[in-house]
């Protein structure tokens, strides 16, 4: 039905785990060959040999995101290891919780470093390889929370959230004419290892706002990456796409009392 992606070379940051994991296993299976990046090289190498049985190519390259140094020595490697790049998936992310009255500049640091530097400092250091392939994609991993919802303890996180589809807007305008798209994801709530930390009773109330009546799983986000990476989205550029089964359209809980 689309045209195929097999060949070519997705980079997916914070891919050991989670969301990240799942871009990269449905990239994988999809023929592509993923590189994946994580800052504990030992959870990224497990990874790496899981993700491989999905097909394609899948390897990894240690740093962290928030550094400039890394996110530099991260594309050399890549571009060495497989002469170009095609997709960057700037997934890494972290959502540590702290209330406003306690929260530190070192926790807004921290979060909007990972979450909105990063993603920048990532594109910033593969665009030279972006341009050159001349269907060069970018796809950011934002979120509900920000942009449409809110969550006590996660001031900073929703606001690095908001501030990636900032950036998307503008990247989207000036990569255009290099045919390089710039679009992100926003899913809702997404089973992973840091939200099945929340425990079994924040999982099914949540499970009981959402239309669908399931959590997400993360190949859901890959699926949604990989439309955006194909040619046929080449005209596709600065959207946003939501991937929560509908949690952010009821009124209030009451809504669903009504199906």
């Amino acid at each position: 039905m689309f045209t195929p992606i097999k060949g070519r070379t997705v980079v997916v940051t914070g891919g050991s785990r989670g969301i990240g994991k799942g871009i990269a296993r449905v990239f994988a299976a999809a023929g592509a060959n993923v590189v994946i990046t994580g800052r504990d090289p030992a959870v990224a190498e497990a990874a790496a040999l899981e993700l491989g049985k999905a097909g394609g190519t899948v390897s990894y390259v240690a740093g962290d995101v928030a550094s400039a140094a890394d996110t530099a020595r991260l594309a050399e490697e890549v571009l060495a290891r497989q002469g170009g790049c095609d997709v960057v998936c700037a997934n890494a992310g972290i959502f540590p919780a702290a209330s406003l009255d306690a929260m530190t500049e070192a926790d807004i640091d921290l979060v909007l470093g990972v979450n909105v530097k990063g993603a920048l400092l990532t594109v910033q250091a593969f665009l030279p390889a972006l341009k050159a392939s001349g269907h060069g994609r970018v796809i950011l991993t934002s979120s509900i929370t920000g942009p449409f919802t809110g969550y006590p303890g996660w001031a900073h996180y929703g606001a690095s959230k908001a501030a990636m589809l900032g950036y998307m807007r503008t990247a989207a305008i000036e990569l255009a004419p290099h045919r390089i798209t710039v679009n992100a994801i926003l899913p809702g709530n997404i089973l992973t290892e840091g939200l099945s930390e929340q425990g079994e009773d924040y999982l099914r109330s949540t499970e009981a706002v959402i239309p669908m009546r399931r959590l997400g799983d993360v190949e859901d986000i890959g699926n949604a990456a990989l439309f955006l990476a194909t040619d046929e989205a080449a005209y596709i550029t600065g959207q946003s796409i939501v991937v929560d089964g509908g949690q952010i359209l009821p009124e209030s809980p009451a809504a669903l009392d009504e199906i």
